[in-house]
């Protein structure tokens, strides 16, 4: 089972990397959002996969008797997905608004000095 996500995560950083090196914003934007992903599942294998009872504890044990998952990868995931969507939101707001004023998706247009536009 680690086997594939190390393929997957490899799959998304290599996409990720391509997309962002490509002229268009919204590729950029794209390649941010697959290296994102690909952060995630990285944190979530490292967190490790275990099949276990959720980390809670009878009030009469004192210490974990069993195998238990690992609460604290999964919430550090909740909480990057929902930061990444904070700035991706926005970051589709600025691209649309660089949009109207360049009037172009090419990087290459937004180095013009200013008299030109």
């Amino acid at each position: 089972m680690e086997l594939v996500f190390v393929v997957i995560i490899g799959c998304l950083y290599a996409a990720g990397l391509y997309l962002i090196l490509r002229r268009s914003m919204v590729k950029l934007l794209l390649g941010f959002i697959l290296l994102g992903n690909g952060v995630n599942l990285l944190i979530f294998l490292l967190g490790g996969i275990t099949k276990g009872h959720p980390p809670v504890i009878d009030e009469a044990d004192r210490v974990f008797k069993g195998v238990y998952a690992d609460p604290v990868p999964q919430a550090l995931i909740l909480t990057a997905i929902v930061i990444s969507f904070g700035l991706t939101s926005f970051a589709i707001v600025l691209l649309k608004r660089v949009y109207a004023l360049v009037n172009s998706d090419d990087l290459d247009d937004l180095n013009t000095p200013e008299e030109d536009i």
